[in-house]
């Protein structure tokens, strides 16, 4: 039987300290999580249009979920997580969906999402392999996971300590682990392609001058430009292309229908 992803999520042994408050408020606002969303919205429309039921494990405060409801009020849309107190915030960004704890639920082991997502949640669990294993049994036949992870090994700092990351991923790593569980792959392209070069010098700060919410603080009018340079490059993936590097890795798969 595989591992209940409940199970799996509460082996982390502690969770970053980063506040509900200070995430919730850079989720309207910040370049990244916007982009993020969009990115997601483009894949559910683009692979799976006929979704109904949609799962996104490990919702944070909501905010995706709220997004994807704007988009698609029809869609029957489920989240979880494990902290209470931000599961508290998720009712209030998606009222119309089944938020539940982690800790006390778990994925149904039948068929029954058509869409599950799982964004920059893989990294925080010790058995990655068995919680894909678990995703892909909860989705019906054809039914699909939207994926994505930190990338580049390289790139490790400390706010992957802080946010009690196990792993950053190569993409044929990700890849190989997603083909085991059973998963058919339909696309993986790399995200936040532009914006490397800054990631990348900002993960290079040590010491005294560590702040792990200075990420979530960046001024409105860089956001704006950041946002502008993350667009052209979603619609190069829109268009076809898979880029070969960026800060995060996004995954988009398949339970076969036989």
């Amino acid at each position: 039987m595989a591992a209940r992803v409940s199970d799996l999520l509460l082996s982390r042994p502690r969770d970053a300290e980063y506040r509900d408050a200070d995430i919730h408020a850079a989720e309207a606002r910040h370049f990244w999580f916007r982009a993020r969303s969009r990115f997601v919205q483009w894949a559910w429309r683009r692979y799976f249009p006929d979704a109904r039921r949609l799962l996104d494990l490990g919702c944070g405060t909501g905010f995706v979920l709220r997004e994807l409801h704007r988009r698609d009020p029809r869609l029957t849309l489920a989240g979880c997580d494990r902290r209470l107190e931000t599961l508290a915030i998720a009712r209030t960004q998606a009222p119309g969906a089944l938020i539940f704890a982690a800790d006390v639920g778990a994925l149904p082991l039948g068929p029954v999402f058509d869409v599950v997502t799982a964004l920059d949640v893989l990294e925080h669990v010790d058995e990655d392999e068995a919680a894909l294993a678990a995703i892909c049994c909860a989705l019906k036949p054809g039914g699909g996971v939207i994926l994505s992870v930190p990338q580049h090994p390289w790139l490790w700092s400390e706010i992957d300590d802080f946010s009690c990351h196990r792993r950053r991923y190569v993409r044929i790593d990700l890849e190989r682990k997603a083909a085991a569980a059973g998963f058919e792959i339909l696309r993986s392209t790399s995200l936040f392609a532009t914006t490397l070069p800054i990631v990348a010098a900002s993960r290079r700060r040590r010491g005294a001058e560590f702040d792990p919410a200075a990420e979530l603080r960046i001024p409105a009018a860089v956001s704006r430009a950041l946002g502008a340079m993350i667009s052209v490059e979603a619609r190069l993936i829109s268009a076809g292309l898979s880029l070969p590097f960026g800060s995060s890795l996004m995954l988009i798969a398949r339970r076969p229908t036989t």
